[in-house]
């Protein structure tokens, strides 16, 4: 009888969890040319950040799995060692992740990072975005990153990142990305 009663429930219970990993499924990431989706998302130091406020920019918008592990460290890195490049450009760089705004604090702290990381918890913007990836129960940002222009579209779109060498290549496509649009930063 208990067999038999453990058995129904631990089937119940599968099925529960498959369902809601399946009804947890990231939407399509934006397609280039598309309107970035918007969002309002708390930063590091708790201020609230949306994707309206950088209208007339250029923004690097990377998503990345997790604070302080070693992939995302060094692409985190990689984009604070080019900060300059991407502000002579007139590009702001925006960091995605499901971490909380206590992580982020002290992943900014640690690795003296001079952009902003946005902190969703809630997991939105990241299924919004189609970047959300599941693990059963765990759930992360892919490591994708978006290039947002001026007007709030979707410039170009990368997959399957390599965290060393990633930041230059998005400051690259925004050079060529301003140059095909006449230099425009606006």
């Amino acid at each position: 009888m208990i067999n038999a009663s453990l058995r129904r429930f631990t089937v119940a219970v599968t099925a529960l969890l498959a369902l809601a990993v399946a009804g947890v499924a990231a939407a399509d990431p934006p397609a280039v040319g598309s309107e970035a989706p918007a969002f309002k998302l708390q930063d590091q130091n708790g201020q609230w950040h949306s994707l309206a406020d950088y209208r007339g920019k250029w923004v690097a918008l990377y998503f990345y799995p997790k604070d302080d592990t070693p992939g995302c460290t060094t692409e985190a890195c990689s984009f604070r060692d080019n900060v300059f490049a991407f502000n002579k450009e007139g590009a702001v760089i925006l960091g995605i992740s499901v971490d909380d705004v206590a992580s982020h604090k002290a992943f900014v702290a640690k690795h003296g990072l001079p952009f902003t990381l946005l902190a969703d918890s809630d997991k939105a913007v990241t299924r919004q975005y189609g970047v959300l990836k599941s693990y059963g129960l765990f759930e992360v940002a892919r490591r994708d990153t978006f290039i947002i222009d001026p007007q709030g579209r979707v410039a170009k779109h990368y997959e399957s990142v390599n965290p060393d060498n990633h930041s230059k290549l998005v400051l690259e496509d925004i050079k060529a990305l301003k140059a095909a649009a006449g230099g425009k930063t606006g």
